[in-house]
């Protein structure tokens, strides 16, 4: 199977030029597309094929990275560390991969939804290319080889969160927009601040170059640098006590939003902080804080969750209580650590996405996600009950699914760490699966189990489908002639989601393997920076008359024009250049390439 994969990457390793920026440049496109095109079915057409692409392109860069190395992009012909630097390693292959699948699925969902409701009156031509300007903001965020293309890819992604999180104008939304939009502004700021903290520390933001002048720095200031990195990132990915924005905003929105939310954004953020803290803060100073940060993160997320009644509400609490488990692998600061970290973040995007499509079609199917309301789902619903009890489960953590696999990877790291921190967070980590387990099995049990005319409010349903639109309004359930009555593509597309996230317990040796080779390539430091860092890598770099001069340019910004065309940047000259550089251990004779050990 190796040998195959071998020969196809050898096959389809000159177009990694290309390809390694096809996931930023083909979601523009599309959403530029669809906003020019008037026909609703196009534009659906349009959006559904560009996702599909997406997840055909992840996979092929995840094959590729993983058998000849970290692929990087010097865009327009401008060499690191002054020029845009896009890097696909196995990491980032992996979560493009990962968030292709998400985000298509979703997408799916929302059309088949949207084709059942007869929404030719909706803001189509605004949730289409908003879509696909998220997926690029996502996608670019994965690839930036550098700290200010990583902030202009959460903008990116930011601007169009706004805009789906408020779709329908309803006051509830447009409340929890404005509180969304201030809370992102914060991050953003203090982004940016951290930004310009490094550049004035080591006069660079490319992430390769500033972890070697890192360095260099005296020991507290790499440390509040890294903080003020982690409260930018923090917020965003939901870590304690950041995080009381995001259960009063995400249950607010349309399901497909909260869905690809819940699944997507919060891992973004926790990619970043494993990014940062694996090429630039590499001293693991602030491992510490991040423990206790993961251990906080998971108790109270997950106290939070069994107070409530709401589904969607109480599905928001366990997400902010699983990204304690993803921060518990990074502080690890091993390898070993930082795979369970990927596998958990792997599982638990496709799980949490599941749910939340899950909690839609309970309230297509119920016309309501308060428990309160709820009740006989198993009778009449028997096919959401079991796309609901799989990956509740897997969420709970329960043999043999990947939720107990990652959390069984989390475990054992902990331990090899051996450090009495290590051993409190082991603990709070087993406590918060039993206590996750209870709460999906309280929705279990009320919502599915349950006799409807039990329920105190169970005669009562929202006036109108979970789609775009206002949702506050209730009435009687006689009332609604639509309850009941789910898309199959909404079925079909929850499906799909809830086979792939228990496909990783089938596959779970391959994809466990390949997450350790991701965790060493990116603690191997010297990998990282030989790939990116094509020339001197202490070089200066603002001076760019100096840079110029140095490597080879002639004198100034006049010799630019001239370099450019008359050296070669590509297979085709188009201004990319690429580098591929392999694993050491490809270097080594009668080696297996790329393997790693557990």
């Amino acid at each position: 199977m190796r040998a195959s994969f071998m020969a196809f990457a050898d096959w389809v390793l000159p177009a990694m030029p290309y390809l390694t920026v096809m996931p930023i440049i083909l979601p523009a496109f599309a959403a530029g597309l669809i906003a020019l095109f008037r026909g609703v079915n196009l534009q659906r057409f349009i959006a559904l094929g560009t996702l599909a692409a997406l997840t055909v392109i992840a996979a092929v860069m995840i094959i590729v990275a993983d058998t000849h190395g970290i692929q990087t992009v010097q865009m327009g012909g401008w060499e690191a560390p002054v020029g845009i630097t896009m890097v696909a390693d196995r990491l980032s292959s992996i979560m493009l991969f990962v968030s292709s699948i998400v985000l298509f699925a979703v997408m799916w969902y929302g059309i088949s939804q949207g084709l059942r409701d007869g929404d030719d009156d909706d803001p189509v031509a605004v949730f289409l290319p908003t879509y696909m300007l998220l997926s690029m903001g996502v996608n670019l965020s994965f690839l930036a080889g550098d700290l200010f293309n990583l902030y202009v890819g959460f903008e990116v992604f930011l601007v169009a969160s706004y805009v789906l999180l408020t779709l329908g104008a309803s006051p509830q939304r447009v409340r929890a927009g404005i509180g969304y939009v201030m809370v992102s502004m914060a991050s953003s700021m203090v982004f940016l601040f951290a930004l310009a903290l490094v550049y004035a520390s080591v006069g660079t933001v490319n992430m390769a170059q500033a972890g070697i002048r890192m360095e260099e720095l005296p020991s507290g200031t790499r440390a509040a640098i890294f903080a003020t990195f982690i409260v930018a990132f923090g917020i965003k990915a939901a870590i304690f006590p950041l995080d009381a924005w995001l259960p009063d905003s995400y249950p607010t929105a349309a399901s497909i939003v909260t869905a690809v939310f819940a699944g997507l954004l919060t891992k973004v953020g926790v990619y970043a902080i494993i990014r940062v803290r694996s090429t630039v803060f590499t001293d693991g100073a602030l491992d510490s804080t991040l423990m206790v940060i993961a251990l906080l993160t998971m108790i109270v997320g997950v106290m939070g969750a069994i107070a409530q009644n709401d589904i969607k509400r109480l599905m928001s609490f366990t997400l902010v209580s699983h990204i304690g488990y993803m921060i518990f692998g990074i502080a690890l600061g091993s390898v070993a650590g930082l795979s369970g970290a990927i596998f958990y973040a792997v599982h638990h995007i496709l799980v949490q996405t599941s749910l939340f499509l899950v909690v839609g079609l309970v309230e297509r199917q119920a016309g309501s996600a308060q428990l309160r309301r709820l009740g006989s789902l198993l009778y009449t619903a028997p096919v959401i009950a079991l796309l609901y009890l799989i990956p509740a489960l897997n969420l709970g953590g329960i043999p043999p699914f990947s939720g107990f696999l990652g959390k069984v990877m989390l475990i054992q790291a902990g331990a090899e760490d051996g450090s009495w921190l290590a051993w409190v967070l082991i603990g709070g980590a087993v406590v918060t699966s039993l206590l996750t387990l209870y709460a999906m099995m309280t929705v279990w049990s009320k919502g599915f189990l349950r006799d409807r005319a039990d329920a105190p409010e169970g005669d009562v349903v929202l006036a109108r489908p979970a789609n775009l639109a206002a949702r506050e309004e209730t009435v009687a359930s006689g009332d609604r002639d639509d309850v009941g009555r789910v898309p199959a593509g909404m079925f079909l597309s929850t499906a799909f989601l809830v086979l792939a996230s228990t496909g990783i317990t089938f596959l779970a040796g391959p994809i466990s393997n390949i997450t350790d080779r991701a965790a060493q390539s990116a603690q191997d430091l010297s990998i990282y920076r030989s790939a990116v860092l094509i020339d001197d890598p202490s070089a200066p770099t603002r001076d760019l008359d100096a840079f110029l001069e140095q490597t080879g340019a002639g004198g100034g910004r006049d010799s630019l024009e001239h370099r450019d065309s008359s050296r070669p940047a590509g297979p085709t000259s188009t201004g990319v250049t690429t580098e591929m550089v392999p694993e050491p251990a490809d270097a080594e004779s009668n080696k297996e390439p790329n393997e790693v050990s557990r």
